[in-house]
């Protein structure tokens, strides 16, 4: 028996949302390579890498996620899916958004990272000045 990750109702789901996007089976060219990387004779037997041309956008997918090539023809069109969602929606994409949170948080933690640096600067100092030599009373 063969457990697959990708149920009919993940493609069902999946198909409904090309069609929303105005991705068409007709306009994308598959095709399926030989995958490169670690995997011994294997990788080198089997095509399980899938290769997705989407012709109106020229948006080109490779994708070797897993070693099955159901598996790896759904997550090229979910791939696909989101790079043209991306390129509809502009910054509203959520992928756009995500990086942008990232971009926010970097940003902050930078900033208190400084303020703390300094603060220690500060501290340093203030232990200096307090090191002055001590003159003899005359």
């Amino acid at each position: 028996m063969v457990l697959r990750m990708i149920t009919g109702e993940k493609l069902e789901k999946q198909q409904a949302r090309m069609e929303a996007l105005g991705i068409y089976d007709a306009d994308i060219e598959e095709n399926f390579i030989r995958g490169s990387g670690s995997g011994g004779q294997k990788i080198n037997k089997t095509s399980s890498c899938v290769q997705l041309l989407h012709r109106p956008s020229g948006i080109e997918i490779r994708c070797q996620k897993t070693r099955s090539q159901a598996d790896n023809r759904y997550w090229a069109r979910h791939e696909l899916c989101e790079r043209i969602e991306e390129k509809v929606l502009g910054e509203k994409s959520a992928r756009k958004q995500a990086a942008e949170k990232i971009r926010r948080q970097k940003r902050r933690r930078s900033r208190r990272a400084k303020a703390k640096m300094l603060d220690a600067k500060t501290k340093q100092g203030t232990k200096k000045k307090l090191r002055g030599r001590v003159r003899p009373d005359d």
